[in-house]
């Protein structure tokens, strides 16, 4: 869940990036009793997301400022619409516009895109869960505007699962140990409600990985074809996860060979900000 504390923790660095020592632009040619209001209007379609965060930025600019939110997060919006409205102190809205846009059109894009892959996967069990490749500091965001288009969370961090992946296998089983007697060690070793998944590339892997009696299993750049097939040997025994060479026009052929989750990198690392635009209004005296 998204807290008021984590996203006045991140609009709060975003705003003393952008203004360390105020906006000497607006300080300059606008006057300190001037009033205006400016409406967050879509550009084009999409899924909203980070209504809160962008209310965030002018109300810790200024306190006076009104913002009015007239979607919620993860409904959809046509060109045109009017999503939210901030009205107050002109000097505030100017100072605080670029870093509300900015966290809101990142957020929204990520809906978006979200919600594009979730549509692709309608009708099967697959889950469209987002990864650990989020951009520094914003994590907690980006994970919300993956929930606001549909999809689901993945860990958070390193902190919250055991996830081996070949790297970790290649380490554990270098002194000979062998892959499941490796792993069962390691479920030995954490606690009952510690989750463990494993990463393999290889179908005969398979066997080897859910004899240690892992919870996930996941399948790293399998074909469709080698997907079902993993599955069907998994037989129910671990949740199935596929990962690596997932985009929009694979991705329902990967979700229809019967795996239970998708991760999909690209909905945080390469995705497009949404053109929302914020049109200011001066209001007469």
């Amino acid at each position: 869940m998204l807290t008021m504390n984590a996203i006045d923790t991140v609009v709060r660095a975003a705003l003393d990036e952008d203004a360390p020592w105020g906006d000497v632009t607006s300080e300059v040619l606008i006057p300190a009793d001037a009033e205006a209001t400016a409406q967050l209007v879509a550009r084009e379609a999409g899924v909203f997301s980070g209504g809160a965060v962008f209310a965030s930025a002018f109300r810790l600019t200024d306190q006076r400022i009104d913002v009015r939110l007239f979607v919620a997060d993860g409904a959809a919006f046509a060109p045109g619409e009017v999503l939210a409205e901030a009205s107050g102190p002109a000097r505030g809205i100017l100072q605080a516009e670029r870093i509300g846009l900015n966290f809101v059109q990142r957020m929204s894009g990520i809906a978006t895109l979200t919600a594009l892959y979730v549509v692709e996967t309608a009708g099967t069990r697959a889950r469209i869960v987002d990864t650990r490749k989020t951009t520094p500091g914003l994590r907690a965001l980006e994970r919300h505007a993956v929930r606001s288009g549909g999809g689901h969370n993945h860990r958070f961090s390193l902190s919250d699962a055991v996830m081996a992946k070949d790297n970790h296998l290649a380490v554990l089983t270098a002194g000979g140990l062998g892959l499941t007697e490796a792993l069962r060690q390691v479920r030995d070793r954490i606690s009952h409600t510690t989750h463990l998944e494993v990463e393999v590339d290889r179908i005969d892997q398979i066997e080897p990985v859910l004899a240690a009696g892992v919870d996930t299993i996941m399948l790293d750049n399998f074909t469709p074809e080698h997907l079902a097939e993993g599955v069907r040997l998994t037989a129910g025994r671990a949740l199935v996860e596929a990962s690596g060479g997932v985009s929009l026009a694979t991705v329902r052929a990967i979700a229809e060979s019967g795996v239970d989750i998708i991760s999909v990198g690209a909905l945080t690392h390469s995705v497009r900000s949404l053109d929302l635009g914020l049109d200011i209004a001066v209001l007469e005296g």
